[in-house]
């Protein structure tokens, strides 16, 4: 079976700066993987060029069913939504743009996006300021999922959450996995996002890919001491920040 997706010596310099360095990932179909790491990592520049919206100073990128097969669900789902256009409306938007559907059968696939996603007829009424950040990030994974795509990007996409509601998305993004065989590609400096949905993991640092493989190998014996340092910053139970001695008078 083809991977649904392939990246290949993928390189990215903004100036004289180099963003992404000789990058390889295989994504297989259905898979989720993460590529983790801090901030400035080039993780999320990696996400961009794999969705199409930066291009490339070098390497290739093949993905399962071309690039409209690529869809991206941001951190803040409020900024990606018109916010003077009902729920319905964007749903049926996309899908008419993307199948050509009309009238009932484009009402029906938005209401079978809507039911995906757990949202009901009263919020589909509704505009994006009267839902909460959970439902929000809802109708931006609905929206995503309306062109049927292969690969979902999700880019730091449960980070603005709170952790009852990052759960309750993540069990979402779960089933719909199970359900459809999309395949996901987390964006993401928690490595509980890793741990709950991901299959494989990519360890970022300024630009290269330093460590990669199965998640539970790599998150309970990582080879890299970056990777060893990202682990050992997740507070654990019992876990205390060392604080530093008060001065001498």
């Amino acid at each position: 079976m083809h991977p649904a997706l392939q990246v290949t010596n993928l390189r990215k310099e903004f100036g004289p700066t180099l963003a992404v360095d000789d990058v390889n990932l295989t994504l297989r179909e259905g898979g989720a993987l993460a590529i983790v790491g801090e901030s400035g990592s080039g993780k999320t520049t990696t996400a961009r060029m794999i969705a199409g919206l930066e291009t490339p100073t070098s390497g290739t990128i093949h993905t399962a069913g071309g690039p409209r097969a690529v869809q991206l669900v941001f951190q803040d789902p409020y900024a990606s939504l018109d916010r003077r256009q009902r729920v319905r409306d964007a749903l049926a938007e996309v899908i008419a743009l993307h199948t050509g559907l009309r009238g009932a059968a484009r009402d029906h696939r938005v209401a079978e996006h809507l039911d995906q996603v757990g949202l009901d007829e009263r919020q589909a009424a509704s505009l994006p300021r009267a839902l909460s950040g959970g439902q929000r990030q809802r109708v931006a994974i609905a929206r995503a999922l309306a062109v049927r795509p292969r690969i979902l990007i999700l880019d730091e996409a449960v980070a603005a959450l709170d952790v009852s509601v990052q759960a309750q998305i993540l069990t979402l993004l779960r089933v719909i996995r199970e359900r459809t065989g999309v395949a996901y590609l987390f964006i993401t400096h928690d490595l509980g996002v890793v741990r709950h949905v991901c299959d494989d993991v990519a360890v970022m640092h300024h630009g290269r890919i330093v460590e990669q493989g199965p998640a539970h190998e790599v998150l309970t014996d990582p080879q890299n001491p970056y990777t060893r340092t990202l682990l050992d910053s997740v507070p654990r139970p019992g876990w205390k920040p060392k604080r530093r001695p008060a001065p001498t008078p």
